[in-house]
């Protein structure tokens, strides 16, 4: 009996995450996983041992990433045909034993088919060299993964096609809402991965099990089915990715599943061998659906977007009189986002006006702002959004800027980016087609209703543009002349770097009382001696006088907070006596103490 075979007649059973696996048995976060497959060929053979014991049936090569474009960033492109070989080779010796099918791994290649072209990269050769070497392993299936572009997986399913008749499963990841990137709902991109000769057609990863579920209950279950979720979102904890799902809870969803028609089940990021134990026991009696009725969730794509009441913005509640305050609150680094809405909830209790998202500053992997701002709204929260030019091109930041108009969200802070060097990503490459200056001019045009090429965009967008001002330069007055140039550019407020110096406060309201600008000093509690010192010597922009270091030295815990909190309502009574509005920032998600701030500010 052949795979396809066996799961006309029962539940196939695949296999776990490999990554989460290597991670969590102390694989390097850094380095290349397929590598491992020769490096460390013992700690990979056990990861397969172990899902065998397991019950997985099906069993998966380290071989996700092995192509020549993705090992290309470790230097190791002229290595594709050794490294998925000797994938599929040390699979099949774990699998031997327990007559278990062994299925090569062939990820998207994570590059566009514009970047492919500009790059001169023949994405069906490179399909080609990977898929021809998992063969000659010896592989009994092919599986194709985590693709979100459903004409890439087209055209590597072609390629496999073209050189081995073995079963092909062909799994996309989306969200629960069941579309992908392009629009196109996952349904009808089963029916043209179905007509392209896919076996199986499933979905995997970026879904935890219940939003897998959510996500099948509008797929209709004609055909062969798979469903490899995630373990749900991950906490970062003392330096690793830690996954909360439950064996009991995983095998329980996974029932779900087999009972929306999902035939060939398994787990994703996250998952590992217990997981799989348990779902395995839950669902070993259990026979395959033959037909569940669906119930589609999908709005169609040309449903009318509801006009809405256009936000007010700063300004207007400026003109108003009344003190605005301005709160940064960053992205979170993981996804877990429980407690960024808390504490946006809180500062808005507590009288923020708006709660201000970086972009990634310096250079460290968040969340999307922009995501974050668009849940903001619709938990009627005003955002405000930093846009670095460090990240995308122009087509990117002006895309960007239209989704953002789109949303209703109107603030925006351009920004030209701390390079990609400086941050977490030091490989990563720094974009940069406009700086600042040049993005508030496209912005500008936005706001004409043009884009940057000067077509028109059918409507204008309404975006109230900020713009940095960073008082504790040694010169000034060349800051000063920067502002200037941003005003002119289109800033209608300013947010300055952190200020600890009431006299300095003084000095920048003296210097810009002409240009009748609001400026939003930027206020940051700081909580104990050694964030003090952490600030003034490592983060950029960030000068902290002597006077208040001493205040600060020795300081921890809450003697410190409390010295912090002391010297920000000292900046903030300063900064008011001068500006219609502070603006203060969160230190590292400590939500309460800028909470505190905040009502003491409402209350002046």
């Amino acid at each position: 009996m052949n795979f396809l075979d066996e799961l006309e007649q029962v539940l196939v059973f695949g296999d776990g995450a490999m990554g989460t696996e290597l991670f969590s048995r102390g694989a390097p976060a850094e380095g290349c996983l397929e590598l491992l497959t020769i490096d460390h060929p013992d700690l990979v053979s056990g990861i397969h041992r172990d899902y065998a014991a397991a019950g997985a049936r099906v069993i998966e090569t380290n071989s996700f990433g092995a192509n020549a474009v993705r090992l290309s960033r470790f230097g190791l492109e002229n290595r594709v045909n050794e490294i998925n070989w000797s994938a599929a080779r040390l699979a099949k010796e774990a699998a031997k034993s327990g007559g278990i099918y062994v299925a090569g791994s062939v990820g998207p290649l994570a590059i566009t088919a514009e970047e492919a072209s500009a790059r001169g990269i023949d994405r069906e050769a490179v399909f080609r060299q990977q898929i021809g070497a998992l063969l000659d392993g010896g592989v009994d299936l092919m599986i194709f993964e985590t693709f979100l572009d459903v004409e890439e997986l087209e055209l590597a399913l072609y390629v496999k096609q073209s050189l081995h008749h073995c079963p092909a499963v062909c799994s996309l990841a989306c969200t629960s809402e069941g579309r992908l990137p392009s629009g196109e709902a996952l349904s009808e991109a089963f029916v043209r991965l179905r007509n392209a000769g896919a076996d199986v057609v499933g979905a995997n990863c970026v879904n935890g099990p219940s939003a897998m579920v959510r996500l099948f209950r509008g797929v209709q279950a004609g055909g062969m089915l798979s469903a490899f979720p995630n373990a749900g979102y991950p906490r970062f904890v003392e330096g690793r990715y830690l996954y909360p799902c439950a064996p009991d809870y995983f095998a329980a969803q996974m029932r779900e599943l087999a009972r929306l028609g999902a035939r060939f089940l398994g787990g994703c990021c996250g998952i590992g061998p217990s997981q799989i134990q348990a779902m395995v026991e839950a669902l070993q009696d259990y026979r395959p659906a033959v037909s569940v009725a669906v119930t589609s969730h999908l709005p169609p794509l040309t449903t009318p977007v509801e006009v809405q009441e256009e936000e007010e913005s700063i300004l207007d509640r400026i003109a108003a009189g009344k003190t605005v305050i301005v709160t940064e609150l960053d992205p979170p680094k993981t996804l877990d986002l429980e407690k960024f809405f808390v504490g946006a909830e809180a500062l808005t209790r507590a009288g923020s006006d708006c709660i201000t998202l970086a972009d990634n500053s310096l250079a460290i992997l968040r969340v999307s702002n922009l995501a974050m701002g668009a849940m903001l709204k619709q938990r009627g929260i005003m955002p405000l959004l930093h846009v670095s030019c460090r990240d995308r091109n122009l087509l990117g930041l002006q895309s960007e800027l239209m989704g953002m108009a789109a949303l209703g969200i109107r603030h925006v802070l351009p920004l030209t980016g701390d390079p990609a060097k400086v941050g977490d990503h030091p490989g990563a490459a720094s974009v940069y087609d406009v700086n600042s200056l040049q993005l508030m001019e496209i912005v500008r045009k936005m706001n004409e209703g043009l884009n940057f090429n000067g077509k028109s965009l059918k409507a204008s967008t309404r975006f109230v543009t900020g713009c940095t001002f960073n008082p504790n330069a040694r010169q000034l007055d060349t800051q000063i002349k920067r502002l200037e140039r941003k005003i002119a550019a289109g800033a209608r407020y300013v947010m300055t770097q952190p200020v600890f110096d009431r006299a300095l406060v003084r000095t920048v309201a003296e210097s810009t009382r002409a240009h009748g600008i609001p400026i939003f000093m930027g206020v940051w509690p700081l909580l104990n001696g050694r964030q003090t010192e952490f600030l003034h010597n490592e983060v950029p922009g960030i000068v902290i006088p002597d006077d208040i270091r001493e205040r600060m030295r020795g300081l921890e815990k809450s003697e410190g907070r409390a010295a912090g909190i002391a010297i920000a309502r000292e900046i903030a009574e300063e900064s008011l006596q001068h500006f219609p509005g502070v603006y203060l920032i969160t230190p590292f998600l400590n939500y309460d103490t800028t909470e505190e701030l905040a009502t003491f500010v409402r209350g002046l």
